[in-house]
């Protein structure tokens, strides 16, 4: 993947997006459904203003979909992005497994030989 591949900025956007404990916590609210940018911001402690900033992080990185009902804005998240993040995550996670595997197989044929 290079730089200008569409689907490494999606991935930049993902993770950094993912990369702040409030956005998280966005996300973990939304889970259980779609809720107003006012519903939102109650647990928070900051401005309406600051969770809106937080919220267009989310939509630009393709995390949440905002639809405005009059002059309520409704958020729901959208668990595809995070799908492909995953997808990226489990791909280095099977490189990684595979290397842990070559290590203990090494390691146990070291000791079968004597060898600390």
């Amino acid at each position: 993947m290079t730089q200008s591949d569409p689907s490494a900025e999606r991935l930049d956007a993902v993770f950094g997006a993912l990369a702040d404990p409030t956005r998280r916590s966005i996300l973990e609210r939304l889970r259980g459904g779609s809720l107003t940018v006012s519903a939102l911001a109650e647990p928070y402690g900051v401005s309406l203003n600051a969770v809106s900033k937080h919220i267009k992080t989310l939509e630009k990185a393709g995390l949440i979909r905002r639809e405005i009902r009059g002059r309520e804005h409704a958020c729901e998240l959208d668990a595809a992005r995070l799908a492909e993040a995953s997808t990226w995550l489990d791909y280095y996670a099977e490189f990684w497994s595979g290397r842990i595997d070559a290590l203990e197989k090494h390691l146990g044929n070291r000791r079968t030989r004597g060898n600390p």
